[in-house]
């Protein structure tokens, strides 16, 4: 699988895409990419991409529907923020999302503040045999990117 210099890399990439996703009171800017195991670009997505309710991650897997039965079990989807697991725009989420597509790695950078919905994203997919990776450290860039709906001063965002 990824190293720890690959995990920086992709999840860097993923904070840059994030920086697509229109600004909205009601949504955060997302990034997600999906590489496989040599390293190849699957899909990529942002928040709003195609449509203002559109996860960043759901777009990215929705790319990849109808492709050739496509094993990602070696896949690493990368992600600025917790993939989620209650939603109030649609009733998918993306952690359901994840875990349907087999995706068993998931690189995050920032676990998703109690603004919109209370995710436990990271606990459900580590219940589900899906490995997690937090890079901490590049939390602060999408906390910055997303000061439209976070309010550094009421929310907590360590941990």
């Amino acid at each position: 699988m990824s190293n720890g210099d690959d995990d920086r890399q992709w999840l860097t990439a993923a904070v840059e895409l994030s920086r697509l996703a229109p600004p909205t009171r009601t949504n955060y800017a997302v990034g997600a990419i999906v590489v496989d195991r040599g390293g190849l670009v699957l899909a990529t997505g942002h928040t709003g991409e195609i449509d203002p309710r559109d996860h960043a991650e759901e777009g990215a897997l929705a790319k990849l529907r109808g492709a050739a039965a496509r094993d990602l079990s070696q896949a690493t989807i990368y992600s600025t923020l917790e993939p989620c697991t209650a939603r109030r725009s649609r009733p998918g989420t993306c952690t359901s999302l994840i875990l349907a597509a087999g995706i068993r790695r998931v690189v995050i950078a920032l676990r998703e503040p109690v603004l919109f919905a209370d995710c436990d994203g990271v606990e459900v997919l580590r219940g589900h045999g899906v490995e997690v990776v937090e890079i901490h450290d590049l939390g602060r860039q999408v906390r910055e990117i997303n000061s439209h709906v976070m309010d550094v001063r009421q929310v907590d965002f360590t941990g």
